[in-house]
Formats: structure tokens, sequence, C-alpha cells
């Protein structure tokens, strides 16, 4: 992958130039303690690690300013004849081509270094956005993957359990239609019968074996159903009620959660 940018790696602002001044002072202040024990010797050392060090923190210009700056100071100020620049002798031509050469080299491998980790840094940023928009995907395929199972695994329940089927409730529909409609179209596919428009608004749909149920065993899971075992009376001749044990079962689908309420076989 390309990357644009990588040169930009530096800190931008007022800031990095307050930086770079107070670490040319500071360079100065040490070179001038040291002097009475050094004398002319490495008059631009001091003047080299603050520009390498500002080169690090803040940058190729800054460190440059500090470079060029410490050349003249250190020249003016540590090669003799001292607080003089008019004479020029072989003192000042050694700090003129020594200086500046390894400065220079320095100060670029420490800039393609810091590009380097900056470029880095960027391709780990991409990358993990990438991972977490890939990662979001397949969690996305994963749950609609499972809910479309869910919703295969109703119908085909609703298919084979056509003749057994009470009654059909929706609870949490994640759609805009009404919370019956889907449950009307399987009921309806599935029982060959009318839905009316109370199934359609309460989001109930009964099924072949809801009219031999009675009538409070009916209203009673209308209002209270909840998944697992129950015992409701079924009409067996004209006026004799028996108990059957019916089954509840939740499918949770890209329509919302349905409670599918049959008669055991």
């Amino acid at each position: 992958m390309k990357v644009e940018n990588s040169r930009r790696w530096a800190p931008r602002g007022r800031k990095r130039w307050i930086t770079a001044a107070a670490a040319l002072c500071t360079a100065a202040a040490i070179r001038s303690v040291l002097h009475p024990l050094l004398g002319p010797i490495m008059p631009g050392t001091a003047f080299l690690i603050a520009a390498v060090l500002v080169e690090y923190y803040c940058g190729l210009a800054p460190a440059i300013c500090v470079m060029i700056a410490g050349l003249w100071l250190a020249d003016y100020l540590f090669v003799p004849p001292y607080g003089r620049l008019d004479i020029i002798d072989a003192s000042d031509v050694r700090l003129l081509v020594s200086y500046p050469l390894i400065t220079i080299i320095v100060i670029t491998l420490v800039e393609r270094l810091k590009r380097a980790q900056y470029r880095a840094e960027l391709l780990a940023s991409v990358a993990h956005s990438r991972y977490e928009v890939l990662l979001r995907g397949d969690n996305e395929r994963l749950l609609a993957r499972r809910a479309t199972d869910e919703m295969h695994r109703m119908l085909h329940h609703i298919a084979q359990h056509n003749q057994s089927l009470i009654l059909i409730k929706a609870l949490d529909p994640t759609t805009s239609a009404p919370p019956g409609s889907l449950v009307a179209t399987a009921a309806t596919s599935t029982t060959d019968g009318i839905i009316d428009d109370e199934s359609f608004r309460t989001g109930i749909a009964y099924g072949t074996r809801h009219s031999d149920v009675h009538p409070d065993d009916l209203a009673r899971v209308n209002d209270r159903l909840v998944p697992g075992h129950h015992r409701m009376r079924f009409l067996a001749h004209e006026h004799d009620w028996h108990a059957v044990e019916c089954v509840c079962e939740r499918f949770i689908t890209p329509s919302g959660e349905f409670l599918i309420l049959r008669a055991e076989d």
C-alpha cells in the first residue's frame, strides 16, 4: 500500500520551533560551561546532538535550522580566535566540513527511520480499521444466516404440523409491516382459511385446531402465551371436553419473534 503522507509525521505549530530554540540555547550553554575544560576541541558536538534530538522530536525543518545556527555559534564562540568570523583558518575549515557532513548524515537517517515508523503506524491503523469492517460484515452475515435458518425452520415447522396448529402469535416484529401480516401470510398458506382484521391488528393467526379449543383456554393463551407445555381442553363430542397436551415454541426470524402453539401428536 502506498502511503503519501508518511513525511507528515512531525508535529505542527509553534511549539516545535520553541523546542528547537530551547535545544539550541541549552547546547550553547552546556558547551560554554565545558569550554574551560575542552577549549577548541569538538566545538560542534553539543550542537550536533541538539540537532539530532530536535530532528527526532520536532522534524526536519527545525533540525536544519538548529544545525545552521549551531554552526555559526560554534565557529564564533568556540573556534579560535574566539568572537571573530572574519578570519578563516584550518580549524574553521575542519568545522565547516565535518560538522555539517556528520549532522546531515545522522539527521537523514533519523528522518528516514521516523518516516518508516509513521508509515508502519498508518498501515497498522488502516489494517485495524479494515479488520473491524470485515469482522462487522462477518457478524452481520452470520446473524442474517441464522435469522434465515430460523425462518426456514419455522416454515418447515408450520408445514409439518399443519393439522395440529392452534395459533401463531407475533411478539416483537422488527419491520414496518403490521405485526400480524407475516403471521397471516403463513397461516393462510397452511390453513387455506381467511384471516380476519382482528388477526392483523393483534398479531395472532389461528390454525386449524383453534375452533376445537375451549374458549377459556384459548383466551388464556392469547393473553399469557409463553414457550413450553400447556394443557388445554379440546372438544371431543358435542359437549364433551378432554385435556390435550400442547406445546409452544419460539422462533426468532428477520421479521420478529413468533410463538407457535400446537397440539402434540
